[in-house]
């Protein structure tokens, strides 16, 4: 993909917090704080699939990079890039054929400008084309898996690779274990509750009503944990 020219803007360490659960809906929601930047909307869907903390971090680096996790930007000076990722007019944003945004959206009924729209094609596309996915979940490191992320699936030609895995280490910091996204420590704190939890409680999302659990330190989708809930707190 093209790399936009558009400046990503560091990320601030939100002193809001993630909120988890555990039981019978296999949902895969948003976190359980109400979300205050694209960063960290974007950051939570994809620890909500499964990936490690510095996994999502590394593809949050390279879309800060691509686009400032705008899904409105538009490459500067005119170029073919649209979206979080910068997808080519021409290509993946709108004529590959079963892999662009436009035919997705489209396909769904939501608007291609939608972030959660935009956060929903690239797992489609990880999880149908492949585009690095097994290199990526195989990935040891914040560094390593933004290089997978960048090489991969944005395919981008300068592609300022320290810039990325440095947007990559903010938003670990920020939203990984011990960051602001995740209370700090083994523990969790949940907004549900108002109160830290420990390690592998589960708790229902007031927000999502989806169950997350406390994974050392991050929420995690209940099902991704196969560690038994040390404590249920349902609403």
């Amino acid at each position: 993909m093209k790399l936009t020219t558009l400046l990503a803007t560091s990320i601030l360490v939100s002193s809001s917090t993630l909120v988890a659960g555990c039981s019978g809906n296999a949902q895969t929601g948003s976190s359980e704080a109400e979300l205050s930047s694209p960063e960290k909307s974007a950051y939570n869907f994809f620890i909500s699939k499964g990936l490690k903390d510095y996994q999502a971090a590394g593809i949050i680096g390279n879309l800060m990079q691509e686009s400032s996790v705008n899904p409105n930007a538009i490459q500067y000076g005119g170029g073919p890039g649209r979206g979080i990722a910068q997808w080519s007019v021409g290509g993946r944003w709108d004529s590959s054929y079963h892999d662009n945004v436009v035919w997705y959206a489209a396909d769904h009924g939501v608007s291609p400008w939608a972030l959660e729209t935009q956060l929903d094609f690239i797992w489609y596309e990880l999880t149908t084309f492949g585009y690095g996915f097994g290199a990526l979940k195989g990935s040891g490191n914040v560094s390593d898996a933004t290089v997978v992320f960048q090489d991969d699936y944005e395919i981008c030609g300068e592609c300022e690779e320290s810039t990325r895995i440095n947007y990559a280490e903010q938003a670990l910091a920020a939203y990984g274990k011990g960051g602001g996204g995740g209370g700090g420590g083994a523990g969790c704190y949940s907004d549900t509750l108002g109160k830290e939890m420990p390690d592998n409680a589960c708790v229902q999302s007031k927000f999502d009503d989806a169950w997350y659990q406390c994974d050392d330190g991050t929420w995690v989708d209940r099902w991704t944990d196969p560690t038994a809930c040390n404590g249920v707190h349902g609403l």
